[in-house]
């Protein structure tokens, strides 16, 4: 009996044991593990978006081409012709987007290439082949420009740029057309019409110093289906101050050099009320060292009572357009100092014509005073004629 109890203890036992394993394997089963409960979520992918589409024909020539990203970042964007002239371009301090440092040229393949990364450092690329549109030369205008480069003036010299079509979204042109001034001086520009647009400060450059002008105007809208043809970067330089004052009624014109008054010259002008010289403020255009002067440029019969004709004029210097020259006159001498007997130019001895011309280059400024005939703004470099505000006014920009 003792024999029968042992084995009913020891089924006993298996039995336990057989109920304590089955009883783990169905805990484990039914309830997730601490490491299935932290696996990683899946990443979302970078998408890269480009402004122009893989073979793209006629893209407009002002399109600045970008790369944007969103779920990651840039890892590398080129630009390239298909001709393989590389196209600079800037990408943003977070990597989000890419821009181009120009626009584009007329009728040129273009091949574009983005590679960025997501979280998980998964690579995505997009690419593109376009082309831009074709733009024949007269639906592109071309800046011309003066001073030019290199070249020092006077102190009230303009720059001068003049477009070969005309510009509608002047504006436009403006925000893209940069001067810079090592002095520190500002200005602004004016528009004279659709084709013509200068620049002053409120008041004289300051001498010796150099002014920058960049005309990044390359692709840019002009209106009308027309563009800027090309960018244009100018340097030059203003030298001493030179300022002439004249007066009409004292007949004399006091030169001064950097502000000191160098030299008082005995001066005739215009016979009135004739041919009375213009008051204001003239600058000196060109220096001609001889020059025949015929009163048929001016619309005077050279064969009535007004008319000239003479040869070798000495120490010319152009200060209108429509015929206004300081210039020797040993002709009229004397009555240089004391009246006005000239058909409108500024005349002197030969000797202080000489003196003048020695000290003068093109942009020194001839200030007029004493006549009741205003000089114009298109007459020659007329643009100190107006008021700062009234010049401010031919701005295209508030």
């Amino acid at each position: 009996m003792s024999q029968q109890r042992s084995l009913a203890a020891l089924a006993i036992a298996g039995l336990l044991a057989s109920t304590a394993v089955a009883g783990c394997s169905v805990s484990t089963t039914s309830k997730p593990s601490s490491d299935a409960s932290t696996s990683p979520t899946p990443t979302t992918k970078a998408v890269v978006a480009l402004n122009v589409k893989p073979g793209e024909q006629g893209v407009p020539v002002d399109r600045v081409v970008s790369v944007k990203v969103t779920d990651g970042t840039l890892g590398s964007v080129t630009m390239r012709t298909r001709k393989g002239t590389t196209i600079p371009g800037t990408l943003s301090s977070d990597r989000l987007s890419w821009l181009a440092d120009s626009r584009l040229e007329p009728n040129t393949g273009y091949v574009l290439a983005a590679v960025a990364s997501d979280a998980a450092g998964n690579e995505v690329t997009s690419s593109a082949r376009f082309r831009s549109v074709n733009l024949a030369l007269d639906k592109q205008t071309f800046p011309s420009m003066s001073p030019l480069a290199g070249q020092q003036v006077g102190v009230g010299f303009p720059i001068m740029v003049h477009f070969d079509l005309p510009v509608r979204r002047r504006a436009e042109f403006e925000r893209n057309m940069i001067v810079t001034s090592s002095a520190g001086q500002e200005g602004r520009w004016h528009w004279i019409d659709a084709q013509t647009v200068h620049y002053r400060p409120r008041h004289y450059w300051k001498p010796n110093q150099k002014v920058t002008v960049d005309l990044k105007l390359n692709s840019v809208s002009a209106g009308n289906g027309i563009y800027g043809q090309k960018d244009r970067k100018v340097v030059f330089r203003v030298g001493r101050s030179v300022v002439a004052r004249v007066s009409a009624v004292t007949h004399q014109m006091r030169v001064f050099l950097g502000g000191k008054l160098a030299r008082t010259i005995p001066i005739t002008t215009g016979q009135q009320p004739k041919f009375t010289t213009r008051s204001g403020v003239k600058i000196i255009i060109e220096k001609v060292r001889s020059k025949t002067m015929n009163s048929e440029t001016v619309g005077i019969d050279p064969n009535g009572p007004d008319g000239y004709n003479i040869d070798n004029v000495e120490y010319a210097q152009r200060l209108t357009f429509s015929g206004e020259f300081v210039h020797a006159a040993p002709w009229s001498v004397g009555s240089q100092g004391h009246a006005n007997v000239s058909h409108g130019c500024t005349g002197m001895s030969t000797s202080n014509a000489a003196w003048f011309y020695s000290v003068t280059q093109p942009g020194d400024v001839v200030e007029y005073t004493g006549t009741d005939r205003p000089m114009t703004l298109t007459n020659g470099y007329g643009d100190w004629n107006l008021s700062w505000d009234d010049w401010v006014k031919g701005s295209a920009l508030p």
